[in-house]
């Protein structure tokens, strides 16, 4: 099946290393650089396995999500269990992700999106108002904290130092009820002040029974640089999510109607009838102070904010949190030395983060709020510390060493029926997360890397006090050392570009998602896993960007994703699964992709999925099946005026009809672990941008 995948077509586009549209000025082809060490730094020598989502390859995709574009990263996986219900892993943290984000730190600039109590609402974000995002894969806890998966680093709208004024209004129709709007601003009133604007509205009526989703999200980065030397910024999100969710339905029901909600049985209610769903209003925002004190000191302070006010009518409960978090984030950089010959730079910084949760829940009524049933007070905190030295010889060397010291804690409370009159604390021990990293340019062209780095990730709020309404204190962080190496490779002249990695990450401790008999889910310690991956990735411009002839440019490459995931000793009761495969993570994956340029503003841009079979139970006794998913987008882009230029465009999705699972519910009590993906969907829209 891999050899079909790969033969069915060879085209990618995994790593937005050479950006080009149709409205560019030149045909130069670019190197792509990122900005995952406080510095804007080249690809080709970075010590850490990563991949980029430049804006253009955004602008490729349908528009209404990011899952698309974070696919094609390899060992990125993101998944849609329903519109607005999303779950994204770096390299097999699906294992612990209900729903949502595990094991992984994401920032949005120099704010984390990840709160103190480990939970990161991903949903929340438009993908128009997202610039570019870089994917730091594996335990990276140097300068980013508690993770084991890897690290997100979200560049947003109103973040780019391009000179000029622009604005674009967007607007998105499709397939199953889908509308969307957005509008984005980059403006630039002054020499010494600039923002960044977007709003986004999108609705969906959803594939299946019980599936509609609403969002409306507002984002905004303001900018003043008070003197040359000394930058604020304020950074703030608000979002307006309303999404319903279906349920899993068994491998029969699945097979029979696929577009059924989750039915109701002689004990339990269906989904639809209990109105199952999310609202999720969330404001994020925070101060970001950037001093360059001197030529080779700088300083950079953010304090930062959210709260959170989300319902969650669920089969069994009915359940109300009230979330907050505040927190601070502060380092220096100071860099020396002749790049010509030896140049260094130090790194020393903390993050500190302190949040509170209040959890309730009560009988559900078919969607309206019934008796109490369990009330909870939780408050979490985390701090880390870290210090990063680097150096470069001759500019063909690089040797980094980064150490970071976390700590985690959490109180709870039970209200009601404990009637606690205190708190009782959960102390984690302090845990050290260094990481050694080497880069070696062996020639111009290829790089060479290799790195050892701890990873560690303490269970989250919501997998302490998950929704069977029980406090688990007998969770423990998950630990484990990743070893990698890996090479880059790029022509002279930036048409291709080839990366890849090697890696062997051996976790003690893995957190795993169990559900009860009711659907309510708990979590619980496996023991050892050990991940083995490969990873590829390839890029070519085939036919060079250009102003002439009937093809003005062809990017064609391929990405590869191999998982050897196995449970080492791993035992529940009486059953063993030492040796078995590992939950929700498919052994190979395969993300092809064409863009084509023709004259007159037209372009095409095809990509092909191919996703290996999936365990979906500890037992390895049940699989998802193999799929190959085929989207397509064809666009016209036209000028209107020297300013402002017009844009139409349609597309599909699921092209070959493909009956798959894009976000099964793993180790399902009752066989539930189907969660069915749209058939063929189209659609279209218009733009302009100024």
């Amino acid at each position: 099946m891999m050899i079909r995948a790969i033969t069915f077509v060879f085209i990618a586009f995994s790593l937005p290393v050479f950006a080009w549209s149709a409205q560019d000025t030149t045909t130069h082809l670019e190197e792509v650089t990122v900005r995952a060490y406080f510095v804007e730094q080249p690809l080709l020598r970075l010590t850490a396995s990563a991949g980029v989502v430049s804006r253009s390859t955004l602008e490729q995709q349908s528009g209404h999500t990011l899952l698309p574009a974070f696919n094609m990263v390899p060992g990125v996986r993101m998944e849609e269990r329903s519109p607005g219900s999303y779950r994204l892993s770096l390299r097999g943290s699906l294992l612990r992700s209900p729903f949502g984000v595990r094991n992984v730190k994401v920032y949005l600039d120099e704010i984390p999106l990840t709160d103190a109590g480990g939970n990161t609402y991903l949903n929340l974000l438009d993908a128009d108002g997202v610039d570019r995002i870089a994917v730091l894969k594996g335990p990276d806890g140097s300068l980013f904290g508690a993770n084991s998966g890897g690290v997100v680093l979200i560049r947003p709208v109103g973040m780019s130092n391009e000179a000029g004024d622009r604005a674009s209004l967007r607007i998105n129709g499709g397939s199953f009820g889908l509308f969307q709007e957005q509008l984005t601003t980059e403006l630039r009133p002054s020499s010494t002040y600039r923002f960044g604007f977007s709003q986004a509205y999108q609705r969906a009526d959803g594939y299946r029974q019980n599936s509609s989703m609403k969002r409306a999200a507002f984002q905004t980065v303001q900018r003043w640089n008070y003197t040359p030397a000394n930058e604020l910024r304020l950074i703030a999100l608000y979002s307006d999510l309303r999404y319903r969710t279906p349920g899993g339905l068994t491998e029969a029901q699945y097979h029979e109607d696929p577009r059924l909600a989750r039915p109701a049985t002689p004990a339990i209610p269906g989904a639809l009838e209990q109105q199952a769903g999310i609202v999720n209003k969330t404001l994020v925002g925070g101060i970001v102070h950037e001093a360059q004190i001197s030529a080779k000191l700088r300083h950079v302070a953010s304090i930062f904010g959210t709260h959170t006010d989300f319902s969650n009518p669920f089969i069994t409960n009915y359940e109300i949190r009230d979330e907050y978090n505040i927190g601070l984030r502060t380092y220096i950089d100071y860099a020396d030395g002749d790049p010509e010959t030896f140049s260094w730079r130090f790194n020393a910084g903390l993050e500190w983060q302190h949040g509170g949760t209040d959890i309730a829940n009560y009988d559900n009524h078919g969607g309206m709020r019934g008796d109490e049933q369990a009330i909870d007070a939780l408050k979490s905190q985390q701090h880390f510390y870290f210090v990063r030295l680097s150096a470069d010889v001759r500019s063909r060397l690089t040797m980094e060493a980064a150490l970071s010291l976390n700590d985690y804690r959490y109180r709870y409370q039970s209200i009601f029926p404990g009637n606690e009159s205190s708190f009782n604390d959960r102390q984690f021990d302090a845990a050290w997360m260094p990481r050694v990293a080497l880069s070696y340019l062996i020639t111009p062209r290829l790089a060479s890397r290799l790195s050892v780095s701890r990873g560690y990730s303490p269970p989250t709020i919501a997998e302490i006090r998950p929704s069977d309404n029980i406090i688990n204190t007998a969770l423990r962080a998950e630990t484990g050392w990743n070893y990698e190496v890996g090479f880059r490779w790029q022509t002279s002249n930036r048409r291709a570009f080839v990366d890849g990695s090697l890696f062997y990450y051996r976790m003690d401790d893995a957190i795993i998602r169990q559900l009860r008999e009711t659907g309510a889910e708990f979590f619980d310690n496996a023991g050892e896993v050990d991940q083995r991956g490969a990873e590829l990735s390839a890029v070519l411009w085939a036919v060079e960007p250009r102003y002439q002839g009937g093809l003005r440019g062809l990017q064609v490459g391929t990405n590869l994703t191999l998982s050897r995931f196995r449970f080492g000793d791993y035992r529940v009761g009486d059953d063993n699964f030492t040796g078995n495969k590992l939950t929700g993570v498919p052994a190979s994956t395969v993300v092809s992709s064409i863009l084509a340029q023709f004259p007159l503003g037209i372009s095409g841009y095809i990509m092909h999925n191919y996703t290996a079979s999936i365990p979906l139970n500890d037992a390895n006794t049940v699989f998802a099946d193999a799929y190959h998913l085929l989207q397509a987008k064809v666009s016209w882009d036209t000028a209107l005026n020297r300013k402002l230029r017009f844009q139409v465009f349609v597309g599909g999705d699921n092209l070959l009809n493909q009956k798959y699972s894009l976000g099964n519910d793993i180790n399902a009590f009752g066989g539930r672990f189907f969660n069915a993906a749209p058939t063929r969907n189209f659609y279209g829209g218009i733009a302009l941008r100024y």
